[in-house]
Formats: C-alpha cells, sequence, structure tokens
C-alpha cells in the first residue's frame, strides 16, 4: 500500500465532501442564522450525522475490517457468511432502533436536548424534525457496512465519495425549495433520509463485486460473529469519543439560547482537518496494519505506524496553528453572512479557539486507536474513552452556570488530551508501538516549519485586520487564497529542510 497515495485519494474526496459541507453550512447561516429554528433542526441533524461519524468515518470499519480481513485468508464461502450475517443482524437491530425511536421521539429529545423543554414551540419542532430525520441513521449505517468492505479490499475512493451525497442533496434544497425558514428546516430534514437512501444505492454498485447481500433474518450466530458484535460496541464508543463528547455537549449547551448552533459551526470547521488528518489516514492504514499483526512482519508495522503518526502531525499541527492565530477571521470570513450577524461570529469563533487546542489529541486519539484495533483490542480505547468522557461530563457540569457553553470546547479539549497522553503510554508499554530512530527529528522539523509558515500567517492576517479586510463581501475568497498561500509555503519549506520529501510519494509500507 502505498500510504500518502492512498491517503490523498481518500482525503480528496474528504475535502470535496467538507467544501460541499461548508457550502450547505453556509446556506443554513444564512436562512437560519442562530435562533431558535436553528438549534431544533442542529438537534435533528446532529442525531443522524453523529451517528454518520461514528459509523461511515472508521468506527464501523475498526471492528468490521480485522475481522472481515481475517475471514478472507479462510476462503470466499466463509467470507461471504460472515459478510451475510453481520449484514442481517445489523438490519434487524437498526430497524429495531428506528421504530422504537420514532415511537418515543418526546422522550428521546428530552434525553438528547432536554433545555429545549422549557421552550414548547423549538420542542415541539424538534420532534417533528427528528422523526423525519432518524431513518437516515438506518440506511448510513447500512451504507457504512458496504464501505467497510471495499476498504478491506483497499478500495477507498468510491466509500470517500458516497458522503458528498448528503451534502449535494442539501445544497440542491436550498437552491431549489427556498421558502420561509420553517418550511424550509422540513424540506431539509425529508432531504436528509433521501441522501440517506441514495448513498445506500451507490455504494451496493460498486461492492456487488466484493458482496451481494442476501436478506435472511434465520440468524447463524457463530463464533466470528460473536467476536465481531462484542468488538462493536467498545469500537463505535473508543473511535466516535471526539463525537460523543460533542453530542454530550449538545446535551449540555441545549439550556443556553443559540449555543448549540454557536457549536455545530465551530464543529464543522476544525472537523475538515481532523477528518483528514485522522480519520483518513486510521482508515487507510487499518487493513495493512490488521495483516501485518496477523503476519508478525513487525518491520513494515512499526514503519507504517510511526509514517502515519508523522503524516497525521504534518497535516494536523498547522491547521491547529491557523485556527489559534484567525479563529475570528476564518469563522467571519465563511460564515458571516445574512442572519449570521457580529455575536454569533464572535461566540462561535470562541469556541472554535478551544477546540482548536484539542485537534492534534483529536487525531492521535483517531491514529492510536487504529493501532489497537488492528490487533482486534477494542477494550482498551474503550476504557480509555469512557474516562475521557466521564471528566468531560464532570467539567461541563461543574463550570456551565459560571462559563455558559465556552466550558463544553474548553472540557472536550481536556478530557481528549487525557485520552490521548493514555493510549501512548498503553500502547509503548504493551510494545504495540515504538517512535523510530527518526521520528524525533521529523517532529522538530514539523515544529520548525510550523513556527515559520505559523509567523507568516500572523503577520499577514494582522496587516489585513488594519485594512479592515474581512469586513468586505470578498472575505471568503481572500481567507481561501491566504489558506492556498500559506500552505504551499508550508509544503515548500518542508521540502528544503526534508521534513518531507518528494521521494515519500512513492513509498510503499
Amino acid at each position: 500500500m502505498n500510504l500518502i497515495k492512498s491517503t490523498g485519494t481518500f482525503s480528496l474526496f474528504v475535502l470535496l465532501s467538507r467544501i460541499l459541507g461548508y457550502i450547505r453550512d453556509l446556506f443554513i447561516a444564512i436562512y437560519l442564522g442562530s435562533g431558535p429554528i436553528s438549534d431544533a433542526f442542529f438537534v435533528a441533524f446532529r442525531i443522524p450525522n453523529t451517528f454518520r461519524r461514528l459509523f461511515a468515518e472508521g468506527t464501523f470499519n475498526s471492528a468490521f475490517v480485522p475481522s472481515y480481513t481475517s475471514a478472507l485468508l479462510s476462503g470466499k464461502k466463509k467470507t461471504e457468511k460472515f459478510a451475510n450475517s453481520v449484514f442481517n443482524l445489523l438490519i434487524f437491530i437498526l430497524l429495531t432502533l428506528t421504530i422504537l425511536v420514532e415511537l418515543f421521539m418526546p422522550t428521546f429529545i428530552k434525553l438528547i436536548a432536554p433545555g429545549f423543554a422549557e421552550t414548547a414551540n423549538k420542542y415541539h419542532l424538534a420532534i417533528d424534525l427528528t422523526r423525519i430525520t432518524f431513518p437516515f441513521l438506518f440506511f448510513i449505517s447500512i451504507a457504512s457496512f458496504l464501505s467497510a468492505i471495499l476498504n478491506s479490499h483497499n478500495k477507498f475512493a468510491s466509500a470517500a465519495a458516497a458522503p458528498l451525497i448528503l451534502n449535494i442533496v442539501l445544497i440542491l434544497t436550498f437552491l431549489f425549495m427556498q421558502s420561509n425558514s420553517e418550511i424550509l428546516v422540513y424540506n431539509l430534514s425529508y432531504a436528509i433520509t433521501f441522501a440517506g437512501l441514495l448513498q445506500f444505492v451507490f455504494l451496493i454498485f460498486f461492492t456487488k463485486k466484493y458482496f451481494i447481500p442476501k436478506l435472511n433474518f434465520r440468524f447463524d450466530i457463530d463464533k466470528k460473529i460473536k467476536i465481531f458484535f462484542n468488538k462493536l460496541l467498545p469500537s463505535i464508543f473508543s473511535s466516535g469519543v471526539t463525537q460523543i463528547n460533542i453530542l454530550i455537549g449538545t446535551i449540555i449547551a441545549s439550556f443556553e439560547a443559540s449555543a448549540v448552533s454557536y457549536l455545530y459551526y465551530a464543529d464543522r470547521i476544525y472537523q475538515i482537518n481532523l477528518a483528514i488528518a485522522g480519520i483518513a489516514i486510521g482508515t487507510v492504514i487499518l487493513p495493512n496494519l490488521s495483516r501485518y499483526v496477523k503476519s508478525k512482519n513487525k518491520f513494515k508495522l512499526e514503519i507504517l505506524q510511526n509514517k502515519s503518526l508523522e503524516l497525521s502531525l504534518f497535516l494536523t499541527l498547522p491547521a491547529t496553528f491557523a485556527l489559534l492565530i484567525a479563529s475570528e477571521e476564518i469563522v467571519t470570513s465563511l460564515f458571516g453572512y445574512g442572519s449570521f450577524d457580529n455575536e454569533s461570529v464572535k461566540n462561535s469563533a470562541n469556541a472554535l479557539f478551544y477546540f482548536a487546542l484539542g485537534l492534534p489529541a483529536f487525531s492521535i486519539i483517531k491514529i492510536f486507536s487504529t493501532f489497537l484495533f488492528a490487533r482486534d483490542d477494542t477494550k482498551s480505547p474503550f476504557y480509555f474513552s469512557l474516562i475521557s468522557v466521564i471528566i468531560n461530563i464532570i467539567i461541563s457540569l461543574s463550570f456551565f452556570n459560571q462559563l455558559g457553553f465556552i466550558i463544553i470546547p474548553i472540557a472536550t479539549t481536556i478530557s481528549s488530551w487525557i485520552n490521548a497522553v493514555f493510549l501512548i503510554i498503553f500502547t509503548i508499554n504493551r510494545t504495540y508501538f515504538s517512535f523510530n530512530t527518526s521520528f524525533f527529528s521529523q517532529l522538530y522539523k514539523i515544529f520548525l516549519v510550523n513556527l515559520i509558515s505559523m509567523g507568516i500567517f500572523y503577520f499577514i492576517i494582522n496587516g489585513l485586520n488594519k485594512y479592515l479586510i474581512f469586513t468586505n463581501n470578498y472575505k471568503f475568497l481572500i481567507i481561501i487564497l491566504l489558506v492556498i498561500l500559506i500552505f504551499s509555503l508550508y509544503v515548500l519549506f518542508s521540502i528544503m529542510i526534508k521534513t518531507f520529501k518528494i521521494s515519500d510519494i512513492k513509498l510503499k509500507y
């Protein structure tokens, strides 16, 4: 496997999805802004979208790929039997869950957004919208199963491209089904579920070469199936801990007006880098890590682990510094239009600043969890994630009354760094991972290049602010050109001091 090429292919589609996601969110900011209607919609959207991230962005993949890879070694018949059993059990579980939640949606909303119960209109709107969007969970979970099969065969492109469908459908809804905000949120909610169905159909077309699902509710639950489902829940929790922390934040933030919206917009920005630097790399390396573990190829295993960590930090650190330096400028450039006023910009930027402090930790969690998943160890990262979530809840609840919604990104960042440190120490102590001789010299070079590039970025931002550039209609174009310029300089400086070598593109691990 070519690490950079495979990651690049996956990341390209992820980046396209994030760009379209930004256009979608820009429309939401313009037409819905930050208020009771947008809060209700974001809760209805957050639920299926959280599950999309949990399942589609590597979590289901983390549990399934090692088991499926092992089945592949046993022959085609055993592989098909295993995949079909998982498929049918998933269908049954998801149908049961969807029906139960639809029936008890008022109670469900009280659990997810308890603060909404204090405002009758917002509460009832959230119930209606979530009833419409929740079936998305069914379709996207099955689509994620199909993506995991493709990833197991080192076919990453179509699985990475599938999420584009959701954003395309929502953008088209804005363009062709515009109305007042109350009607618009209903149209958007129906569009979400429809996009899930399309995504499922899209992936069936690409998966049929490797797997054709056969619906059968006479379950044949053998030892391999039991092992897989025993791994699935811990995997969902540990690999998706960042999303779980954000969901907890949404629950707590529901008690403060517009806070759900502020957190949503901040989340959308830093998730762009996380998807590329953490999720994409973790997804791409897992099949090969699993093979190297099973074949006991320690040499290739060590190289792939170190290179994937280097690449993750190479991509994460410049984004972290850029968000810290210019959080307000970035938010106003991306979302500061229409109903999204100055107060919305300032509050979302503050949330983004504290999320950015945790961005390296979010990526480290994803990478090191993958190291453990490759060894069929889902319980250890589960325990660390559980501790992280408990710490997050304690901090958030302890200081929410004094600090308001801003404690949520602070708590998320603190708890994530604790989780990351636990994972690093654990994997090293178990001899699952060791830093090779070149890692720390490469890390030093990465920090040095970041210092130079971000210094230039800081002076340019300050210079532009003096001339009120970020108050005009061209601020989006300016921030995009500036990001391209700084990242180009970052790559150029990296090549000059051999942090990143052109020859690395051709290396296979």
